[in-house]
């Protein structure tokens, strides 16, 4: 097997140690779960954290222990019937490849929400405990086109199960069709019995706190000094020539494997089976193409060919990350760094929502969604991330401070 091989598996497995927070959050779970299996339901526990707090590991851990229940004579779990939902087509795939492991966990009890949705409606079932990875990617518009034919995922999934457990990150939301705010979730679960948890601890970048938290700033749209990342601890670098990042990537990829070229959108792209490439001086590349297969698109080791986008990279660990700021995002005065919505070429982002009326506020919610955009790639290198910027004034300030932080 190939150095790529199973890598994301091994970091979503359910046997993996948990940390101490991690242990007593499950363990606290299961006790929510327990107490409201028989009364007082539905009942909603939410798991709210950034990316890289653990959360699709707690619950690959949760999910197993819970169907290690419900296959034995422990009461009030066995016999349950419980389902394992996430709405990302590349996550899912790993899931039911973890699943094939272990003889507790089925890869059946694995769905997306509208299968799930639209299978328990057809056959007039219910659902006991509903675990959802990424809450954030629910619906909560029609999607005909994905057969969703209700208002919102989320309600759906609370009348057809007793107890939902979700983890949810707002700064992940990505589509109009999946709109949500912290507010938006719980005006929803908190209707229910409901515990709401907030996971803190960042370990999975290597990436000093401080990097953490110059790459919020930027996202936000403030370009600060950076900071100085001793490059053993975590290879933080700029570049101005697309290209020779590209040989840095491919690198760091045959040394460690999963590294890889990822962009915000701003570069041709549309989804008809043909190449659309990303130009930037020298360098040239192909958007990722559609993954027919059930391996994810990272670990195809062919995909080192390939531009990642936001939704072939979200919720996937990469050794080595090498991102393009695309035409959208433009320095506009000192520090500034500025959104425009003009340029995105993703069509799946701004799709109309009919509960949304002043120009305004939707205005300020697409920013929010490019921005949240360009944070979900800052954050997918755990050993190294490498930046380059297609705005030439933002190229130049980048390179500036970067010189004085070396």
């Amino acid at each position: 097997m190939g150095m790529e091989t199973n890598e994301a598996l091994q970091k979503l497995s359910p046997k993996l140690p948990l940390t101490p927070e991690q242990a007593a959050l499950v363990d606290q779970i299961m006790d929510f779960i327990k107490s409201h299996l028989t009364s007082n339901y539905p009942a909603i526990f939410s798991i709210y954290g950034e990316a890289g707090t653990g959360k699709s590991v707690l619950l690959s851990n949760l999910f197993d222990r819970l169907q290690l229940a419900a296959k034995s004579h422990q009461q009030p779990l066995a016999g349950t019937n419980n389902y394992f939902l996430v709405n990302h087509p590349e996550l899912l795939k790993v899931y039911k490849q973890i699943a094939g492991q272990f003889p507790e966990l089925l890869k059946k009890n694995y769905q997306r929400p509208t299968t799930f949705i639209n299978q328990l409606t057809k056959k007039h079932q219910t659902a006991d405990v509903v675990i959802i990875d990424e809450a954030h990617l629910l619906l909560s518009k029609p999607d005909h086109y994905n057969n969703f034919y209700y208002d919102n995922q989320l309600m759906e999934i609370i009348n057809r199960a007793k107890i939902v457990v979700l983890v949810f990150d707002p700064q992940q939301v990505l589509r109009m069709k999946s709109l949500w705010t912290t507010k938006r979730l719980q005006k929803i679960t908190h209707k229910y019995a409901h515990v709401d948890y907030y996971l803190q601890r960042q370990f999975r970048l290597q990436a000093p706190s401080s990097l953490l938290v110059w790459f919020d700033s930027l996202a936000a749209g403030q370009i600060k000094p950076i900071p100085h990342v001793d490059r053993a601890q975590y290879d933080f670098r700029i570049f101005d020539d697309a290209e020779l990042m590209r040989q840095e990537i491919v690198k760091r990829n045959n040394e460690t494997g999963l590294s890889r070229i990822l962009s915000t959108s701003g570069y041709p792209s549309i989804l008809d089976g043909g190449q659309h490439f990303i130009r930037e001086g020298r360098f040239k590349m192909p958007w990722d193409q559609y993954n027919f297969t059930q391996t994810p698109w990272a670990e195809k080791p062919e995909t080192i060919n390939e531009v990642g986008s936001i939704y072939t990279c979200q919720g996937f660990d990469l050794n080595y990350a090498g991102i393009i700021i695309g035409p959208p995002f433009f320095e506009a005065g000192p520090d500034c760094l500025q959104v425009d919505l003009s340029k995105i070429t993703d069509t799946e982002m701004f799709k109309r929502r009919d509960d949304l009326t002043d120009p305004q506020r939707k205005h300020e919610l697409e920013v929010a969604m490019v921005r949240n955009a360009l944070n979900v790639l800052l954050k997918r290198g755990v050993h190294g991330t490498y930046l380059y910027a297609h705005d030439p004034q933002l190229r130049q300030t980048l390179m500036n401070y970067y010189a004085q932080a070396v």
